[in-house]
């Protein structure tokens, strides 16, 4: 009974801890989007909400594809499901694309379910913020092409910093305090794969900051090929 009561605890302050984190991330979009973008979209709500629902579904289905890398464990697959949320949050500003990077792991909690204890999956939500929000309220600033590289650089660079740091500091305790997984065997795994790796900080140096930097540049570059290609679409639908 008293392992059960400390698993709820835990549990629920794993959620507490997400919830406020995406409270938190909302109010930083909103405040962004109200004091620094300019030529806001003036849609009606209701084809907003058909936008970041169709992206978000979009995003969900494209979390099904991940694809491995050599120098990483497992748990650490790329996915390309960045690329409509960067999408939506340059078509309809910082909030839209938090709401869409929210919604992209809420759907894909429904039809996939977890196999991290959520913690894979609330690292997604987070880490992928870490890349959205600095990208857009970059480019909303002034919409330029060479705004839309530079916001996707510096988000690039926020998601790597923030990423290992997150990860070193909270994410891969929590999961292997929820999973149920020493850390010492988290760690393990990656030596398996490079000898460097014999802690957590190594971990994070050889797998986490180079995971990262190429996830970003592979979204930052289909979105620039795709963006504007969508954008046309989106306006006469």
């Amino acid at each position: 009974m008293k392992e059960l009561l400390m698993t709820a605890k835990e549990n629920g302050l794993f959620l507490l801890t997400c919830l406020g984190i995406f409270l938190g991330l909302v109010l930083v979009a909103r405040l962004a989007q109200w004091g620094l973008c300019k030529n806001k979209k003036t849609l009606s709500p209701a084809r907003k909400v058909s936008f970041v629902a169709m992206l978000s579904a979009i995003a969900a289905l494209l979390m099904y594809i991940e694809i491995p890398l050599p120098f990483a464990p497992p748990f650490y697959q790329i996915d390309l499901s960045e690329v409509p949320v960067l999408i939506c949050t340059f078509y309809l500003g910082p909030v839209s694309g938090i709401v869409c990077e929210f919604l992209k792991i809420l759907l894909k909690l429904v039809l996939k379910g977890t196999s991290t204890a959520f913690v894979g999956d609330f690292a997604n939500f987070a880490v992928g913020c870490a890349l959205v929000l600095p990208a857009s309220i970059v480019y909303h600033i002034r919409k330029t092409k060479q705004n839309a590289i530079l916001g996707l650089a510096v988000g690039t660079l926020v998601m790597t910093v923030f990423g290992s740091l997150f990860n070193a500091v909270y994410l891969l305790p929590k999961f292997a305090q929820l999973y149920g997984m020493p850390l010492d065997a988290i760690v393990g795994m990656g030596t398996q794969i490079n000898g460097s790796i014999t802690s957590v900080s190594t971990l994070v140096l050889f797998a986490v900051v180079p995971f990262n930097l190429l996830k970003g540049l592979v979204v930052s570059v289909l979105t620039m090929l795709l963006y504007k290609r969508v954008e046309r679409l989106l306006k006469i639908a």
